[in-house]
């Protein structure tokens, strides 16, 4: 009997887990989800990934070497984005390629992601990218999606290297300076363009022109990908700037 053949030649082996179904709605995968796997080790992480109780899994896993498996044919729908929204979609799992990437995470202090793990994953989505003909707009981040209740792959990810790499969409932030701010509580007009132009982007909140819990985790989550040099929620110049040249870069 044959081994199966990864889908993407950057992927070794596959190593199949269990835990995946239909697409629903969708043909082919439009968007890529990047994770940490959050655990103290790859090892218990992929056990975990490919148990049949655990009810998650993911496409692809990416060791700290930069060794590569896949997990779930790309054809198929992987469990790693859970509830989320972006762009109006809100079933990512359907509409994703999932990327799980050794690392402890914030509850393991937050280390960096070493440069052979990340030179993979640049050349692992860039062919993702390339065969669904994937925006580099739509090269998320887990709390992206789910900005209530992740955080991952954090603020110490190297969006800016996979940039250079040609994979994601990035502007230099605009440098953390004073002036006029907006955070919880405050209300009026452009707390509504604030929820507006975050909308606009992808993200996925109601526009009431009240600086609520919701928008602060939005805002929290734009920041760790692209602001990660302070991760507040609260929107500063530096912030809202930043958000209207990527709009304007799109």
């Amino acid at each position: 009997m044959s081994r199966p053949i990864p889908d993407s030649p950057i992927a070794s082996k596959v190593f199949p887990s269990p835990n995946h179904g239909e697409r629903r709605g969708v043909t082919r995968p439009d968007s890529i989800i990047l994770h940490y796997t959050g655990m103290p080790t790859g090892e218990s992480a992929l056990a975990w990934l490919c148990n049949p109780v655990s009810d998650v899994s993911c496409h692809y896993f990416v060791w700290e070497d930069g060794h590569v498996l896949q997990l779930v044919p790309e054809a198929r729908r992987a469990w790693h984005a859970g509830r989320g929204h972006w762009a109006g979609a809100t079933d990512l799992n359907s509409h994703s390629v999932g990327v799980e990437i050794v690392n402890p995470g914030h509850e393991g202090n937050s280390p960096d992601f070493p440069a052979a793990q990340i030179d993979a994953v640049i050349r692992l989505c860039a062919d993702i990218c390339a065969r669904h003909a994937i925006p580099p707009q739509r090269v998320l981040a887990h709390s992206d999606i789910a900005p209530s209740r992740k955080r991952d792959p954090g603020e110490k990810f190297p969006w800016d290297a996979l940039h250079r790499g040609g994979v994601g969409h990035w502007v230099e932030p605009v440098a953390i300076a004073g002036g006029r701010f907006f955070g919880p509580g405050d209300e009026g007009q452009p707390v509504q363009a604030l929820q507006a132009m975050l909308g606009m982007y992808g993200y996925g909140l109601s526009i009431t022109g009240v600086y609520d819990e919701t928008t602060e985790h939005v805002v929290r989550a734009f920041q760790r990908h692209f602001r990660p040099a302070r991760v507040d929620g609260i929107a500063d110049a530096s912030t809202i700037t930043t958000l209207r040249n990527l709009i304007a870069t799109r």
